[in-house]
């Protein structure tokens, strides 16, 4: 079956609970039509690059998708008619990724984040590096 990664902005004003139920929802729409949700990552409440009917936030949550197209349309078709969904986006690709995305990676707190894990050669402010030029 063909893979898809979907992206939903939920309104700000409903809960974290309630953007949840909604992934819910969707994942059983795909499963009624003989597909499966593989994973799923809630991203939380982020701000909007600009307003939405009238909301300047909103509850991201990605769906990693293994479905037939006719699936997907159903379960696009649901959020088109959702009053609490600003915006979606369903993209095709070739497969899915099996780590954390980069926003659920960018949520971990500093200490835990891969990149400052350890605190070893960073390149940061106080690290000393020795620059040598041509004459030496």
């Amino acid at each position: 079956m063909p893979l898809y990664e979907s992206v939903f902005i939920a309104r700000q004003d409903i809960s974290a609970s309630q953007a949840d139920a909604l992934a819910d929802d969707f994942s059983k729409s795909i499963e009624e039509n003989g597909g499966k949700v593989v994973s799923r990552e809630n991203w939380g409440l982020r701000t909007l690059a600009y307003r939405i009917k009238k909301n300047r936030k909103g509850h991201y949550i990605l769906l990693n998708i293994d479905a037939p197209a006719a699936a997907v349309q159903e379960m696009e078709r649901q959020m088109r008619l959702h009053e609490y969904i600003l915006r979606y986006l369903t993209l095709k690709v070739d497969e899915l990724a099996t780590e954390p995305s980069l926003m659920v990676q960018n949520l971990a707190p500093r200490d835990e984040h891969p990149h400052h894990a350890g605190g070893g050669g960073g390149g940061g402010v106080n690290d000393k590096q020795t620059v040598k030029g041509d004459g030496q």
